[in-house]
Parts: structure tokens; C-alpha cells; sequence
């Protein structure tokens, strides 16, 4: 006799999640016309600020949250610590690339990086933690990987900008989940060990007259200050809406900002784009084609198997 079971929430969307992730996602895909006003900053000193501006902003979310114990519980683990410290690193990595890139110029390259990120994820994982591919994952990994070396072969050396993307974020979210708190909590924590040197580079620039704060107009000022929202806000939403989300939802969502950032690189910015990237291009639309179709089936062979068991 059949009967019925609640769904698992990892398989049912909820429109909250969905409006979540789609803001954030949004706010991602439009990040880079904020980081152009703030260009003729160093990536260094503007990487400062979005640490030191983020961080009262994640303390007000925790507290209205009230999941302030779980920063004093972690305080006491060093495990915990050693973890938020390598992810702090790697966040940092992250976003002195895209920072300097959008800056320089590069948009396109940065919109290929987080294009090939989800490749590039489900290789670490079947690298590190032993996940089995089949065969439209391996098909798409190669795709990924052919995109690269073309854009390696037209600039005499690798799209450094898109690898460092890929991997340092990759990696990011490779050690995301050992770290044993909630995503809101995590990112308070790097934010936090990261601000002592922030705070120590932001003193050394003001010191030394090269410095943006104050120093250059109040546009300048209200510009880095406004670091902290454009860098915490996104990531928090987000955060609350993948909870909410099945992960193949989230996967096919993850296109929505590198698709924004490319228009906005090509049509805006009008970066160059010849035949070399719209051949690499194609190549990863292709590759992401086939890796949603592998999340997409595995999703529905996971749903008969539900279904079969629960009709017993």
C-alpha cells in the first residue's frame, strides 16, 4: 500500500529560496559597475575595505539572527579557527583577482572563471574526495579544459585570471563545508581574521599618502565604505536561499552572473572578443549544456528510486 512521506527539503524549491538566490545572483551579475567606479583604487586597498566594511554588517545579521553563540563557540575550537583562517585566505585570493580584473579591463576572462567553476568543482570532488563522474561530467570537464587551452594557445599562456577564479573559489567551496558552522556564521569568522591585516594595510597606505579614505574626496570615501554592503549583502542572501534550494536548482542559478558580467563586458564595456574566446565560449555553453542535463538526470533518477521506495 502506497503511503506518503514529506519530500526531504534538498528536494523541494521554495519561492522564498528561489527570490533569495535570484537576488543575490543579480546583485553578483552587476557587481562589476561598482568595481569600475572604484578602478583607479589598488584591488589591494579596495580587498581592505570590503573585509573591514563587512564585518559590522555580518555582526548585525548574526545578532538579529541570534546565532551569536555560535562565533563564541567557535572562538574556542581551533579547528574551527584553522578552518575560517584557510578560507579566509582563499576568499581573499578570490576577490584580489576579480577586483584587479574588472579594473584592468578583463571582465570577459572573469566571467569565463566562474563559467568553468562548477566544472572545475565537480573535478576537485571526484579528484579529492573520490566522486565517480559519468560520462556527460567527463564530456563536459574535457570541453572545459579544450576552452583553455585554446585561450592559452591565442595569449601565448594560460587565462590566468579565469583559472585563479575557478580555483581559488573551487577550493573556497571545497573547505566551506568543513567548516563546522552555519554559511552566515563562516563568513563573520573570515571577515574577522582577516581584519587585523586589512585594518594594518588600510593604516599603512593612509600613513604613506597613497590611501583612498578621506584622503581623495568623499566619493572615494563613501565609495570603500560601501565595499562592506556590496560584498556581505549578496553573499548573505544567498547563503539564506541556498538552504531553501534543491542543488541542482542551484547549479543551473549559478549561470545567472557570469551571463550578466559577459553582456556587460562585451556590450558595455566593449572588451575585446574575437574569434579565440567566442570559440572558447562556445566550447563552455556547450559543456555547461551537457553537465545541466547530468544534474538534471541524476536529480530525476534520484526521484523514481524515492518514489519506488515510498510506494512499497
Amino acid at each position: 500500500m502506497a503511503t506518503k512521506t514529506a519530500p526531504a527539503p534538498y528536494d523541494e524549491d521554495t519561492p522564498r529560496g528561489f527570490a533569495f538566490a535570484l537576488v543575490a545572483y543579480l546583485l553578483w551579475g552587476f557587481l562589476p559597475f561598482y568595481m569600475k567606479a572604484v578602478a583607479h583604487i589598488p584591488a589591494f586597498e579596495v580587498v581592505a575595505h570590503r573585509v573591514v566594511w563587512s564585518v559590522p554588517i555580518a555582526a548585525i545579521v548574526l545578532i538579529l539572527l541570534g546565532r551569536t553563540q555560535d562565533i563564541r563557540a567557535a572562538f574556542k575550537s581551533p579547528r574551527t579557527m584553522g578552518m575560517a583562517l584557510i578560507t579566509a585566505a582563499l576568499i581573499t585570493v578570490n576577490w584580489s583577482i576579480y577586483v584587479w580584473s574588472i579594473g584592468a579591463g578583463r571582465a570577459i576572462e572573469t566571467a569565463l572563471g566562474y563559467y568553468i567553476n562548477p566544472l572545475f568543482s565537480i573535478f576537485l570532488g571526484a579528484i579529492l574526495l573520490k566522486e565517480s563522474l559519468d560520462g556527460r561530467q567527463k564530456i563536459a570537464i574535457a570541453l572545459a579544459v579544450v576552452a583553455v587551452a585554446l585561450l592559452a594557445w591565442e595569449s601565448g599562456g594560460l587565462p590566468w585570471v579565469s583559472v585563479g577564479l575557478a580555483i581559488s573559489w573551487g577550493f573556497y567551496a571545497f573547505f566551506k563545508k568543513s567548516l563546522p558552522v552555519g554559511p552566515n556564521q563562516g563568513f563573520f569568522l573570515e571577515v574577522l581574521v582577516l581584519t587585523i591585516p586589512a585594518l594594518g594595510y588600510i593604516t599603512y597606505t593612509e600613513f604613506n599618502g597613497t590611501g583612498h579614505f578621506g584622503d581623495t574626496g568623499m566619493t572615494d570615501m563613501l565609495l570603500l565604505m560601501g565595499c562592506g554592503v556590496v560584498t556581505a549583502v549578496p553573499l548573505m542572501i544567498y547563503a539564506n536561499g541556498a538552504k531553501l534550494l534543491r542543488l541542482s536548482t542551484i547549479g543551473i542559478m549559478q549561470y545567472i552572473a557570469p551571463t550578466i558580467i559577459f553582456i556587460i563586458a562585451v556590450f558595455i564595456f566593449k572588451e575585446p572578443f574575437g574569434p579565440y574566446k567566442l570559440a572558447a565560449f562556445l566550447l563552455i555553453w556547450i559543456a555547461l549544456a551537457i553537465y545541466t542535463s547530468s544534474l538534471l538526470r541524476s536529480r530525476k533518477a534520484r526521484l523514481a528510486a524515492a518514489a519506488a521506495v515510498t510506494s512499497v
